[in-house]
């Protein structure tokens, strides 16, 4: 799989019918390893271990109803009230950053009103801080 742009995290491997599956410490079992998922444990690992938010606070891949269709979100980290702390959209390596992506997670987002969202494809990562009241967003370096 390609380098990304996260420090080097040590992940848990297996072939499965001729698969590589990657262990998913939230979800609890291995999942195909695909590039869009290489990134999604990228960002698990650096939320867990770079930014030490609590495994019980995080929640991978759930649906989520928009406009009546069944949608996943890639991963959101909860407070400890159960609101939105962070909701992240994730990409494969290869696929370019738009404003396709950010309308995908605006609504997401129009949904589960995070405090913050993040948008990468493992090589570039886009972070901001929702301001409801006002109506605005302000990008960030990075996530608090």
């Amino acid at each position: 799989m390609q380098q990304l742009n996260f420090p080097k995290y040590t992940f848990r491997f297996k072939n499965s019918e001729n698969k590589i599956a990657i262990f998913d410490e939230i979800r609890k079992k291995f999942v195909v390893l695909n590039p869009e998922e290489w990134v999604r444990q990228h960002v698990l690992q650096y939320l867990l271990l770079d930014k030490k938010y609590p495994k019980s606070h995080i929640n991978v891949e759930k649906i989520v109803k928009i406009n009546g269709q069944n949608k996943r979100y890639d991963l959101v980290v909860f407070h400890p009230d159960g609101s939105i702390f962070l909701l992240v959209e994730c990409k494969a390596p290869e696929v370019k950053i738009t404003q396709h992506t950010f309308d995908q997670i605006a609504r997401y987002n129009g949904i589960l009103q995070a405090d913050y969202l993040m948008v990468t494809n493992g090589l570039n990562h886009y972070f901001c801080k929702l301001d409801y009241e006002n109506q605005k967003y302000t990008f960030l370096k990075d996530i608090p």
